[in-house]
């Protein structure tokens, strides 16, 4: 039985208006000066559609079960990640600044020691402090949620 579950997207209106511009300029460059082959036709078409398609396919999935916090995000992780509540010497949510502690969002190493962080949008987060001493952060759009989900 899950106890929590989250699914996070990229829905900023300010990253889908730049990838549409990439795509857009992408496209009028192809219309304006069409690249003499069919291969370059191709390439050209192929990275056109995959980057608006790459990024409207990431997201971020969190669970949170008996047994511990399980996360995949995809498509970097072909499984899911799991950390098993033995391995966890602490779980706490807490406001975090995405770029100047992780250089922004996605799947990033921090500076000084944070660790790494999975996120997506937004500036809370599940900080995890690993046993081995090793940290990591998953971003949250329920901190509310996931923190009463917590075993610790």
């Amino acid at each position: 039985m899950t106890e929590f579950k989250e699914t996070q997207r990229f829905t900023q209106w300010w990253l889908w208006l730049i990838l549409i511009g990439s795509w857009g300029s992408m496209v009028f460059a192809l219309l304006m000066d069409p690249p003499k082959t069919l291969g370059g036709q191709l390439v050209v078409g192929i990275l056109a559609i995959s980057l608006p398609t790459f990024f409207w396919q990431m997201r971020l999935i969190t669970r949170i079960t008996a047994e511990g916090i399980y996360v995949r995000y995809i498509p970097f992780h072909f499984k899911e990640q799991f950390y098993s509540w033995d391995s966890i010497e602490s779980a706490q949510v807490r406001i975090y600044n995405p770029l100047l502690e992780y250089g922004g969002w996605g799947i990033k190493y921090g500076f000084n020691g944070q660790g790494k962080v999975y996120n997506v949008a937004g500036n809370q987060g599940l900080q995890l402090v690993f046993k081995s001493g090793e940290k990591l952060l998953i971003g949250t759009q329920k901190p509310a949620e996931i923190q009463a989900a917590i075993r610790l």
